[in-house]
């Protein structure tokens, strides 16, 4: 099939995003006449490389999904591609708002320097709880990675027929409890240590907070990680996410699927309670025996006629659904930042995902650098007032202002001391960079309200970015100066620039989990979703639009 719009096709696929790709190619390769409709001008979904910056305009960026984790390598043998990624040595840098000598946290593949540094600046203590921590969740990953790409299975039913005998009831019990209790049996002694595990694989992407049940099961899904080389690390797609989706699109179009981008579509349409095509916002139709929801669930609902699907899934579909709470800041920066409490000869710590972690100043007696006022910055991101956030850069416990920070968004409140995860990929993948050297960064922020109370994301964003600048600041002085451009985008701007419903990056909170999510067959003859919202979790995996292809293969089999 080519890249003209055609009348009729086996099967429509609604969402170019890198699932929709990855049933395209295997729904394609089996025979099917495939044809992908896109709304947006580019193919990808949230995984992106784009030339965001105004100011900057060829520096490259991620500007959506940033890194490659927890695609399942099986999953790449069966499509038969190859993703170039690129390895983050170190992957994660802990800061502390100090000088030369104040505690810090540099992970990487050097085992032995990690632990020195666990027991030097923390403790013995954390060192024993780190290891017996990742002793049980490699366990659980290499029990649980069949499941992925299988129909899902209740949480009982899952631990019984994947997880050893001795985990079940600790999987069970991370799955449906919180993040908060599951680090808590570990015994840790630094705070610092639990909030950077808490946030980074428990928060991420969620709106929840660190007590609420399901955040066990986020955190279970961001350490599934077992792509080749990574060592249970993330790792970086080399040229951006773009490179995944491209990737996947380019194997599609060689097994003869159609995929056309800017053609949005208004309607599914049905005839006799099954599938019967798409109406396009043209006018125009396709007539098809299939229709695949690549998008997220929420979109696919609005897609169907009211009352299609059956009321049980339409009530439960209501029930979890929830906006996001993520803010992205993309930065286009002239320099690299330089963290006041590394020593000198300290490895470098580009590459990594850097923690700034409300509280972490706790634990650094000395004075903190930051500063507010942000010399070359001011232009780029105003000085409009935060929106009433809580205070609190001073004493305040690192997991107590995380669920300080929780209940600001709560009411609605955009916190003063959110948790922020900062990256820059230009040192490990240079070929993001343009002429002149810029490198391409982003702050991932972690939590804030879909919905500021009494102010707009217009008025209180020039001003939010800037304190998150500030905060920047206080673990490396003068960034504000490197700041050449910045591109932000809070929960709507996440929903209008990706098409997400609600600007939630996992389509379906992930503290909703296994057979409780989106299911791949909708109960309506014909219709089918294969998005993030299905099992098994938001995040690039791939693993649903695996699923749901080969659910509709079986299904389509006299």
């Amino acid at each position: 099939m080519g890249d003209e719009l055609p009348t009729r096709a086996d099967v429509v696929i609604v969402g170019a995003g890198h699932n929709g790709l990855v049933s395209a190619i295997l729904l394609a390769r089996a025979g099917l006449d495939v044809l992908v409709l896109e709304a947006a001008d580019v193919i990808g979904g949230a995984a992106r490389t784009e030339n965001p910056f105004p100011r900057v305009p060829g520096l490259r960026h991620s500007t959506g999904s940033y890194l490659l984790g927890l695609m399942p390598p099986e999953l790449l043998a069966a499509l038969d591609v190859r993703i170039p990624v690129l390895r983050r040595d170190p992957h994660y840098f802990l800061p502390t708002p100090g000088g030369p000598g104040s505690p810090y946290l540099l992970m990487g593949s050097d085992h032995a320097a990690t632990r020195r540094q666990l027991a030097e600046f923390f403790s013995p203590a954390d060192v024993a709880a780190d290891d017996a921590m990742q002793a049980e969740l490699a366990a659980l990953r290499d029990d649980l990675a069949p499941a992925w790409l299988a129909e899902p299975l209740p949480v009982e039913e899952t631990a019984q027929r994947h997880v050893r005998p001795a985990l079940r009831q600790v999987f069970v019990d991370l799955v449906r409890g919180s993040v908060a209790d599951y680090l808590a049996r570990f015994d840790f002694r630094s705070e610092l240590l639990v909030s950077m595990y808490a946030v980074t694989d428990g928060l991420s992407g969620l709106n929840a907070g660190p007590d609420d049940p399901g955040t066990g099961h986020n955190f279970l899904v961001h350490n599934m990680c077992r792509l080749p080389g990574s060592d249970g690390t993330w790792m970086i797609a080399e040229g951006g996410m773009g490179t995944v989706s491209r990737t996947f699109a380019e194997a599609a179009r060689a097994a003869g699927a159609g995929i056309l981008t800017g053609t949005p579509i208004t309607a599914i349409t049905l005839d006799g309670g099954a599938a019967s095509g798409v109406l396009l916002a043209d006018g125009r139709e396709v007539a098809a025996r299939v229709v695949l929801g690549a998008c997220d669930p929420y979109r696919l609902i609005d897609l169907l006629p009211d009352g299609a699907l059956p009321d049980p899934l339409t009530q439960r579909m209501a029930a979890v659904r929830r906006p996001g709470t993520t803010l992205k800041v993309n930065l286009a920066l002239t320099g690299l930042p330089r963290f006041s409490c590394l020593p000198p000869g300290a490895p470098s710590p580009f590459g990594s995902t850097i923690h700034l972690l409300p509280g972490s100043s706790s634990l650094v007696s000395s004075s903190l650098p930051g500063s507010s006022s942000l010399p070359g910055s001011s232009s780029l991101v105003g000085s409009a007032p935060l929106g009433g956030g809580r205070g609190g850069a001073g004493g305040e416990s690192p997991m107590a202002a995380l669920r300080g920070m929780w209940a600001d968004v709560q009411a609605g409140r955009l916190p003063d001391e959110p948790t922020i995860e900062w990256y820059l990929h230009t040192t490990v993948d240079p070929s993001l960079s343009d002429a002149a050297g810029h490198h391409s960064s982003a702050l991932f922020v972690q939590s804030v309200p879909y919905s500021p109370a009494g102010t707009t994301w217009d008025a209180a964003l020039p001003g939010y970015v800037a304190r998150l600048v500030e905060i920047c600041e206080r673990y490396a002085p003068g960034t504000g100066d490197l700041i050449a451009d910045a591109v932000a985008l809070p929960p709507p701007g996440i929903e209008a620039h990706f098409g997400i419903t609600g600007g939630h990056i996992h389509h379906v909170d992930n503290t909703v989990s296994f057979t409780d999510r989106m299911p791949y067959a909708t109960g309506i003859d014909g219709i089918y979703a294969g998005s993030a919202g299905c099992h098994p979790a938001g995040s690039v995996i791939g693993a649903a639009g695996h699923n749901a292809a080969h659910r509709i293969l079986k299904d389509l089999t006299p």
